[in-house]
């Protein structure tokens, strides 16, 4: 059987490397139509800033390793302009037609729109990376504007105040990281203005016409589902490819897994689009399990992530207060702000939201802010919310605490028990 796996980063590589566990004997080929394969994108803003060295410390595997050790064959520089399904076929730009049994397809995602502008850039893949890092050493710009207000644009302004340049963050809407929380954006907001960015909230800046030195556009993503939908692969509500819990496509024997497919989402059991990279690598293991002739199922999402804004450590899991209400819920929602360690072992502030449903006392969503401690908070709620739990189970849960660590009413249980008073009232 030969499984072919469209994409060579989180999704296509897992995909790739759970088939060949599965199934010793499959022929297993993937294209990636970038030079580089298996590289961590997450780190490129700490490429930009300075803090890794070179595009190399990013690259986890190269093609040779796959070749020698999993016996996977890997072609860069090689991308899939069109498949014929009925004819088991995969078509390269270059003319060559690949068969396959099996097709996973991990293309990702893009921008969601282009730019030939010569100071306008993204940072989406090593290329993004590498053609702003030799922009900024040619043209030492100092000013800099960036577009967007989500995880990477936060990032790029953090990076670029961080080279000394002058950076102003435009962002259309009156919140950040799209939770619509006023109090989250409050405080990330501070911190920008702190180090010396100026944030611009609610107010639309053109990329292609933005007047500074250089200009980030991060204005969100779009999934890579062309060839797949021209093939008959049906989209789902929100523009990506539509998948099972076992991610096929509604064409029988071909799997999408990544930033260019839905999920369900474990709090509301609605398919949503939520492009990141942890949740790649596993819906692609589970696409290589079942291309390989397993019955496996990926358990969902619920959007649990965590973004480093100025030194400000920013986390997020599950639905906000208002983002619960447009989904029918009748949400509460409480706010505390706590320390992560006793005050003696130089605690620092850390606030904690937590969203429960009137009705049936569910746990929904949470989201964190502070300089430390954050990970393993937002971490314990999306545990919660898999579970699924109730406000009073979570309020109970055995949280380990010492000085150096906690404090011995965890932010999380006060928040809790706050959420508690506010359901009953």
């Amino acid at each position: 059987m030969r499984i072919v796996v469209v994409g060579g980063v989180a999704a296509g590589l897992s995909a790739a490397s759970r088939a060949r566990r599965l199934d010793p004997a499959a022929e297993i080929l993937v294209f990636e139509k970038g030079k580089r394969i298996s590289y961590g994108a997450c780190g490129l803003p700490y490429l930009l800033e300075g803090q890794v060295s070179s595009i190399d410390e990013l690259v986890v595997y190269r093609p040779e390793f796959f070749e020698k050790e999993r016996n996977i064959r890997i072609r860069t520089e090689s991308e899939v302009i069109a498949v014929h399904h009925a004819r088991r076929e995969a078509v390269l730009r270059s003319g060559e037609r690949v068969r396959y049994d099996r097709l996973v397809w991990a293309a990702g995602a893009r921008p969601s729109r282009a730019s030939s502008a010569p100071r306008v850039f993204r940072l989406h893949t090593d290329a993004d990376a590498l053609r702003l890092l030799e922009f900024l050493e040619r043209e030492k710009p100092r000013t800099a504007t960036v577009v967007g207000g989500g995880y990477i644009g936060l990032e790029a302004a953090t990076a670029l105040r961080a080279r000394g340049l002058r950076v102003r963050l435009f962002h259309d809407a009156t919140t950040l990281l799209n939770r619509e929380d006023p109090w989250l954006t409050k405080l990330v907001a501070g911190r920008l203005e702190q180090c010396g960015v100026e944030v611009r909230l609610n107010e639309r800046a053109d990329p292609e016409t933005a007047d500074a030195g250089l200009v980030i556009d991060a204005t969100g993503l779009r999934p890579n589902v062309e060839v797949l939908a021209e093939a008959g692969a049906a989209l789902g509500r929100t523009g990506a490819l539509a998948v099972s819990e076992r991610m096929e496509t509604s064409l029988h024997g071909v799997f999408a897994a990544g930033d260019c497919c839905e999920a369900r989402h474990v709090v509301t059991g609605r398919d949503v689009w939520i492009p990141l990279g942890t949740t790649a690598n596993k819906m692609g293991r589970v696409a290589g399990a079942n291309a390989a002739g397993r019955r496996e199922r990926f358990a969902g999402v619920a959007g649990t992530s965590i973004v480093r804004v100025a030194g400000l450590a920013v986390a997020a899991t599950g639905l906000s207060q208002q983002q619960a209400r447009r989904e029918g819920f009748s949400p509460v929602e409480a706010v505390v702000e706590g320390r992560e360690r006793a005050r003696y072992f130089f605690g620092k502030s850390l606030a904690v939201q937590l969203v429960a449903d009137r009705g049936s006392r569910r746990l929904l969503g949470a989201a964190a802010v502070g300089d430390d401690g954050v990970l393993a908070r937002i971490n314990t709620v999306a545990a919660a919310l898999a579970a699924p739990m109730d406000v009073e189970t979570f309020a109970g849960i055995d949280l380990a605490y010492a000085p150096p660590y906690s404090t011995v009413a965890d932010p999380l249980l006060v928040c809790a028990q706050q959420l508690l008073r506010l359901l009953d009232h």
